[in-house]
């Protein structure tokens, strides 16, 4: 049987779907159960939703014989992640009406809420809508979230790479009108012709596909990670083109050795804006005619540029596009982290970055790892924890947005930065942070817990199969000692966590990289480089804590002796890796 024959069971799903539409408004309208209609499961990650269901609680519910408690979370689409000081108030307003109130940042320089109960999903969305905000696309078998080099201080020609991210992902959204007829209740009347979508047609894509742009001299896009890659080329000042790469992704499959983490491989150079799009374009019409729709686990651009090889998958493209890619031109990264505390751009704007852990906006009682200690926060949140362990962070940001001084960025690293501040404002909104223990959170925070990513896992992710986000702090507080002990407290290592084998937390791609394999057991990774050109490697299988630290505290003392004049930490141990073979 033909593989356009075998299709798998979601291709079907969406070719019926009608335009993405399912039957998500009777699962909707189904008061007995709050999930919704299994094949509407699928569909309505088009619109920027996954089901979820609480699996802290599962246990319990199935005890008392209720069905598990399930929610909703909710992706907005932010090409280049950017939202004014009035769209951060509302989103404030709607997190703590229809969420847990938990603002979470993503590695895709977007925002997700979590919680969102079936009867407030329409709700919510057409109150982002009320904010010029929609979720459209942000997950699904279609092209995610536009990244692009967040901060505006790192080089006058940001706003370029702003404005190319926001034009792709314009050009990469689904015709269907599916969202608004759904969630908006728009009555136009729907115009089945002007639906028609040449670049997605009825199928989409075989899986998800996402671009990233990066301006050198800093990848902290980690742009080789996404299955577009696009590095902009500058000369005398300019962009004058962009070096296009494909085929990254890090997720794979425990036990499946067909599946694989695996960097974007550089296809060649295009001069202008307008080429750029159509190569953009046509990689993405390739991989929807070659991509394998039989099997989701190997339908990712990287297996299909693998099946065809590089050479062929090019001149298709090539062929489509009506002209030919020139070689790849030369660009320099110098580091891919995010530039903490205050710096200004070439307008004399500033821009503070702060360290968001693990991307969590919440106002929450934080490890004694950093102690917020001052007395001045705003009356209406003192408590008696304020002076020592209470981090009110989400009312900090919410202080500043209201001084309508400010604009909001969001990084790849899940940080945040306050933008375009005007000199005139820059005190306002430094006192600010500084009341609300921001800035001092931010500064005392080791160089290694700055330099951590995880994923959400535990308790909503029903992939996971460790804890992210929920554990990474705690384990970074048992191996500052380690750094500690070997004078390496400011060494700038990557460090990242994710709970299962797909990659959402780019642990494949860290120094240190552990991915699930059991709740409190790690895959542990080392030898990936700074900059994010390298993969790690799996150096220990299914290790707990105790043998975590014991392997990391063996690593860093051999590291401390052994390395070489501004060795990195990951290309140490890629070369003790080789040694050690």
């Amino acid at each position: 049987m033909s593989a356009k024959d075998n299709l798998s069971p979601v291709e079907k799903i969406k070719t019926s779907s009608n335009g993405l539409r399912g039957t998500l408004k009777e699962s909707l309208l189904d008061n007995f159960t709050g999930a919704i209609r299994e094949d509407d499961q699928n569909l309505i990650k088009f619109h920027g939703m996954y089901q979820q269901d609480d699996r802290d609680r599962r246990e319990e519910r199935v005890s008392k014989k209720l069905e598990w408690l399930y929610s909703f979370m909710i992706r907005l689409r932010l090409p280049g992640g950017f939202l004014t000081s009035e769209q951060w108030i509302g989103l404030n307003e709607i997190a703590g009406n229809y969420s847990t109130g938990t603002i979470k940042i993503t590695t895709r320089q977007t925002i997700q809420l979590h919680g969102i109960l079936k009867s407030h999903i329409k709700p919510t969305i057409q109150s982002f809508n009320l904010q010029h905000l929609d979720s459209i696309a942000a997950c699904g078998d279609v092209n995610r979230n536009v990244t692009c080099t967040s901060n505006p201080s790192e080089s006058p020609l940001h706003q370029e790479a702003y404005e190319l991210a926001g034009k792709i992902s314009e050009l990469c959204l689904p015709k269907t009108k599916a969202y608004y007829d759904i969630w908006i209740d728009d009555e136009l009347v729907v115009d089945r012709k002007a639906e028609e979508d040449p670049l997605y047609q009825d199928r989409y894509l075989p899986r998800k596909l996402k671009i990233g742009i990066a301006v050198p001299p800093n990848n902290d896009v980690d742009v080789f990670i996404n299955d577009i890659a696009l590095i902009a080329i500058i000369e005398n000042d300019q962009i004058v083109g962009y070096n296009i790469a494909a085929g990254g992704g890090l997720g794979s499959t425990h036990g499946n050795e067909a599946t694989y983490a695996r960097l974007a491989s550089v296809l060649g150079f295009v001069d202008t804006e307008e080429k750029v799009l159509k190569a953009v374009y046509e990689i993405i019409t390739v991989q929807r005619d070659f991509g394998n729709r039989s099997d989701r686990k190997l339908s990712r651009l990287k297996y299909t540029i693998d099946k065809l090889g590089i050479e062929q998958y090019r001149a298709e493209v090539e062929k489509r596009c009506g002209f030919s890619f020139e070689p790849a031109r030369e660009y320099h990264f110098e580091q891919r982290k995010d530039r903490y505390g205050w710096v200004k751009n070439h307008e004399g704007k500033w821009f503070y970055t702060i360290f968001v852990e693990h991307g969590r906006v919440l106002d929450e009682a934080v490890g004694s790892q950093i102690l917020v200690e001052n007395d001045s926060v705003d009356s209406a949140i003192q408590t008696d924890e304020v002076s020592q362990n209470y981090y009110p962070l989400k009312s900090g940001l919410l202080k500043i947005a209201e001084t309508g001084k400010a604009n909001f960025r969001f990084t790849c690293n899940q940080n945040l930065i306050v933008s375009d501040v005007h000199e005139n404002d820059k005190a306002e909104i430094e006192q600010i942070l500084k009341e609300y223990g921001i800035s001092d959170y931010t500064e005392k925070a080791s160089a290694l817990r700055k330099n951590s990513v995880a994923c959400v896992a535990f308790n909503t992710c029903s992939l996971a199969l460790a804890e992210g986000q929920r554990y990474l702090p705690t384990l970074v507080t048992r191996i500052e000692p380690l750094l500690e002990k070997y004078g390496l407290f400011e060494e700038d290592i990557t460090i990242r966590m994710t709970g299962c084998p797909n990659g959402c937390g780019r642990s494949p791609n860290a120094e240190i990289g552990f991915v699930g394999t059991a709740y409190g057991k790690y895959n542990l990774h080392i030898g990936g480089d700074r900059l994010g050109t390298r993969l790690n490697t799996k150096y220990k299988d299914n290790i707990g804590e105790d043998e975590i630290l014991k392997t990391l505290d063996e690593l860093l003392g051999i590291y401390v002796q052994k390395r070489e004049a501004e060795e990195t930490f990951g290309d140490f141990s890629y070369r003790y890796l080789q040694i050690t073979k």
